[in-house]
């Protein structure tokens, strides 16, 4: 029943896990890459409010592009790391910038221009600022199967020697 009641709560924190992957993955394309960032913290009050109103924008368009685009590629670490109970935050970091990648090579040349929406390091950036998100929510505890807190099983108790007896003591 144990099991059956971790299984359950896997389906539940996973998706969860992928939701916060995708967020702050959006957000370091939208605030770093594309600068949002430095425009929001500038002196001129026209492109401070440029900066905000750009990020208000894309902020949402973005998380719903990498929210449709990233779950496929980022789906096989994930089910690699649910099925052998993966739980290491390299794995999940790499996992986010590989998916992240092959996402941004599938999707790369839509428009046929020659210039890159976003730079690699960005998408590399994104990545495993996105795995890293995913493994704090969901790739911790990695695996229905086995237990994060488990206590250690107790070895089995020592069975008496028939053909030896223990020694008698002597009061």
């Amino acid at each position: 029943m144990h099991s059956f009641l971790r299984l359950l709560l896997r389906f539940i924190i996973v998706p969860l896990g992928y939701m916060a992957a995708v967020t702050v993955g959006a957000c370091v394309l939208v605030i770093g890459s594309w600068q949002t960032g430095r425009m929001m913290l500038s002196d001129n009050p026209d492109l401070a409010t440029a900066g905000v109103f750009g990020t208000l924008i894309a902020g949402p368009i973005m998380l719903v592009v990498l929210a449709s685009t990233m779950w496929m590629p980022s789906s096989v670490g994930i089910l690699i790391s649910e099925a052998l109970a993966i739980r290491s935050w390299i794995f999940h970091a790499l996992n986010g910038a590989i998916s992240g990648w092959i996402g941004w090579q599938m999707f790369s040349s839509i428009d046929q221009s020659t210039a890159p929406m976003n730079e690699t390091t960005f998408i590399f950036g994104a990545g495993l600022a996105g795995g890293f998100a995913y493994w704090a929510v969901a790739g911790w505890n990695a695996g229905f199967w086995k237990p994060v807190f488990a206590r250690p099983a107790l070895p089995p108790p020592a069975q008496p020697n028939p053909f030896n007896p223990p020694a008698r003591t002597e009061a």
